[in-house]
């Protein structure tokens, strides 16, 4: 199934941000292609401790909220698949306190699209319950938590051996 782009994406902001600053318009996995811009920013935050790190996720989530619930309502469509601000925030979730190197950030990325595609529990009953802008953060939230956990089973697996 192809992705629906309307044109106000080209000339609202809000809805040129919700879209992933264009990315979510690709016509073939638009949740992929965000997560790969969402990559590209993560790769040029400056450094930040842990708790300015959290401190970024909580307003980034709070404003992705707003976000994608104005530009949802504004289409009139639940969680349209080209709005990928919450793919950004999963992502960047899944990165928390992550090692570094590129290997960290290219399994951080396979780790959130697997389980941001296939949604296991709860993942699958956020994004069927849960409506408005929470609705559309939630899943992905959900799904950056378990993509972290996993990656941080794999380095401290890694570490003991």
């Amino acid at each position: 199934m192809s992705n629906f782009t309307p044109k106000s994406v080209w000339r609202n902001p809000i809805h040129f941000l919700a879209f992933g600053f264009g990315s979510g318009a690709a016509p073939k996995a638009p949740g992929t292609f965000g997560t790969a811009v969402g990559v590209l920013i993560y790769l040029l935050l400056p450094a930040m401790s842990p708790l300015i790190y959290l401190g970024f996720l909580i307003v980034m989530f709070a404003f992705g909220v707003w976000l994608c619930g104005k530009t949802s309502a504004d289409l009139k469509i639940h969680d349209p698949g080209g709005i990928v601000w919450d793919e950004f925030l999963g992502y960047w979730i899944t990165m928390f306190m992550a090692p570094a190197g590129w290997l960290w950030v290219v399994l951080g990325f396979v780790l959130f699209r697997i389980f941001d595609i296939a949604k296991p529990w709860p993942i699958k009953w956020a994004d069927e319950k849960v409506q408005g802008g929470l609705g559309i953060m939630l899943d992905d939230v959900l799904a950056g938590i378990m993509a972290a956990l996993c990656l941080q089973a794999l380095a401290f697996g890694l570490k003991m051996l």
